[in-house]
């Protein structure tokens, strides 16, 4: 995708970033290189530079990206299963599908191997904006389940489906395991999260 037109700075930088996530998920996170997203949009290593400083900004800003945009699906996830409108395994299957399909686990775990040692803070941030934002502020109990499915789904992202078959267990067993424990931890603070529709 050639951008020709002039863009704002904020349209530019936004417009690398969604650059830069097609890449990670086509290609993995070492694919994510301000040359690569550079040609991708038709702009110059110079003008990546300007608007990331490096490679590691490029990829702190492309996990803060990440982070935002996923954890706005996840909330909107969550208040339709509250009222009635989705289930459980819905807020699961996105959050799985965050550090899956959409990289975030690649990308952490390869920022974290690459020297970045605070490539996680956009996402911790943002987790813990959304739990605050679903109204936890009080008992402090989702803070457990909202741990324990993030580390599930990382750990799936990198190991789950080897794992899996190794101990004959079907695919989803990660994901099966995380809905039941995210119902369970709902009902006890008070809140309907339905099950599998």
């Amino acid at each position: 995708m050639s951008i020709r037109k002039r863009l704002s700075q904020e349209e530019s930088r936004t417009v690398a970033l969604e650059a830069a996530r097609a890449l990670l998920i086509e290609l993995g996170p070492q694919a994510v290189t301000l040359k690569a997203v550079a040609a991708r949009i038709g702009r110059t290593h110079a003008n990546l530079l300007h608007h990331f400083g490096s490679a590691a900004g490029l990829q702190k800003a492309l996990a803060e990206h990440l982070a935002i945009t996923i954890c706005a699906t996840i909330e909107d996830a969550v208040l339709a299963s509250r009222k009635g409108e989705g289930t459980a395994r819905d807020v699961v299957d996105l959050t799985f599908d965050a550090f899956d399909k959409e990289g975030g686990g690649a990308l952490a775990t390869w920022m974290l191997m690459s020297g970045n040692e605070d490539a996680l803070d956009p996402l911790v941030q943002a987790v813990h904006d959304l739990i605050d934002d679903l109204g936890d502020h009080e008992s402090g109990q989702m803070h457990h389940v909202t741990h324990a499915l993030c580390m599930m789904a990382l750990g799936d992202a990198l190991m789950g489906g080897a794992l899996a078959q190794s101990l004959g267990l079907p695919r989803t067993a990660s994901r099966d395991i995380a809905e039941k424990m995210l119902i369970e931890e709902a009902v006890s603070v008070g809140l309907t999260l339905g099950p599998k529709g």
